[in-house]
């Protein structure tokens, strides 16, 4: 059986009878191998498959993962947003450091006093400096890590053996 172009090729005089059977041999000998060729493309079938089922799983893990972190995130901000200490009638200014820039917040004196003692924590909030108790602040801390909570550290200082002032101390509210 002779298609189209083989009688146009033998018609031309490109080809002869001879090659046109070697080649329908050739076509004939390739349909017996298919089944390998059948098996595979099975066998790649399935490897896609289990691909994207990885890439499916990957896909979802890393959605649940960001859903976690939201959710926590929602968390803490409802834990602020119950928390916050009302400074509306706060005259006295305290000034701490976020991102090695010194912020300035006001505060009322016992504010300022806890603040300074580390009894109370600044964390921010829509973008505005809230304070907020120290439990608080570690529920914070534990829900969203990666969000700013300022808490002073109270150190105590050794003071130098040869320090003739080391009998006087220097309150750490001192107002200069």
């Amino acid at each position: 059986m002779i298609n189209s172009l083989q009688a146009q090729l033998l018609k031309a005089g490109l080809v002869d009878e001879k090659k046109i059977k070697q080649a329908q041999r050739a076509k004939k000998k390739a349909a017996k191998n298919a089944p390998e060729k059948v098996h595979d493309t099975a066998a790649a079938v399935e490897k896609a498959r289990a691909e994207k089922a990885e890439r499916d799983r990957q896909l979802n893990l890393q959605r649940q993962e960001e859903a976690a972190r939201k959710e926590r995130e929602a968390q803490a901000r409802q834990i602020i947003e119950q928390a916050v200490l009302d400074r509306s009638s706060g005259e006295t200014a305290y000034q701490f450091v976020v991102k090695n820039k010194i912020k300035k917040i006001h505060v009322t004196d016992e504010q300022f006093d806890r603040l300074s003692r580390g009894k109370l924590a600044i964390v921010r909030l829509s973008g505005k400096f809230q304070v907020i108790p120290l439990d608080a602040a570690e529920k914070v801390m534990e829900r969203a890590p990666h969000w700013p909570v300022i808490i002073a550290r109270v150190e105590a200082e050794q003071p130098d053996e040869d320090d003739p002032y080391a009998a006087y101390k220097i309150p750490d509210d001192l107002m200069w």
